[in-house]
């Protein structure tokens, strides 16, 4: 198990800046997002991928592209789907759920559960691993935190524990043959 899946996060678009959960809105980056994906490029310069993977959004696709990358759309990259709370913040849905997050095990009115969002990202882990080499995955927070999880074995609702700024590169590899977190959030921008 030598192959690495190297997580990269999409910039900063105005929901992310905002604070507001963002699954089936195509938001473009800012600028300042596109500033840091083209860093992102700076920071993968030379590396070389067996796969390059991401979400259909184009805050994925750009990040991809910015980075100097032409990923193959992966559906199952897909952000968690927060159905009605779409748009909204998380204090925006507390109003009216008390005490809610994404990591409950109740989903969002309309959206996936944690079990749905793991598949697609187990789905995910075994396509990467079949690469034959690292695999660069860009795709979205909830979904990539989830992804980190299902690597190490946990949960879905374990990603909570695993903080990922935008713009941020993540590496999932193997310490002989026990799965490991090699680096988390490096490079992100809050």
């Amino acid at each position: 198990m030598s192959s690495e899946l190297w997580l990269i996060r999409h910039g900063e678009t105005a929901w992310t800046r905002s604070g507001q959960h963002t699954s089936r809105t195509d938001l473009p980056l800012t600028a300042e997002g596109e500033r840091r994906a083209a860093e992102l490029g700076t920071t993968l310069k030379g590396k070389h991928f067996a796969l390059v993977l991401s979400s259909p959004m184009q805050r994925a696709l750009e990040t991809a592209r910015l980075a100097g990358y032409q990923p193959e759309i992966e559906p199952d990259l897909h952000e968690w789907d927060y159905g009605s709370y779409e748009g909204l913040t998380t204090a925006e849905i507390q109003r009216g759920a008390p005490g809610w997050t994404i990591w409950n095990p109740m989903p969002p009115p309309g959206g996936e559960n944690a079990a749905q969002v793991a598949e697609r990202a187990d789905r995910v882990i075994a396509r990467a691993v079949s690469a034959g080499g690292d695999a660069a995955l860009f795709g979205h927070g909830h979904m990539l935190r989830v992804l980190g999880a299902r690597w190490l074995g946990l949960g879905p609702q374990d990603g909570r524990y695993f903080a990922l700024s935008t713009a941020s590169i993540s590496v999932l590899g193997a310490e002989r043959e026990t799965r490991v977190l090699r680096i988390w959030n490096s490079g992100g921008s809050a």
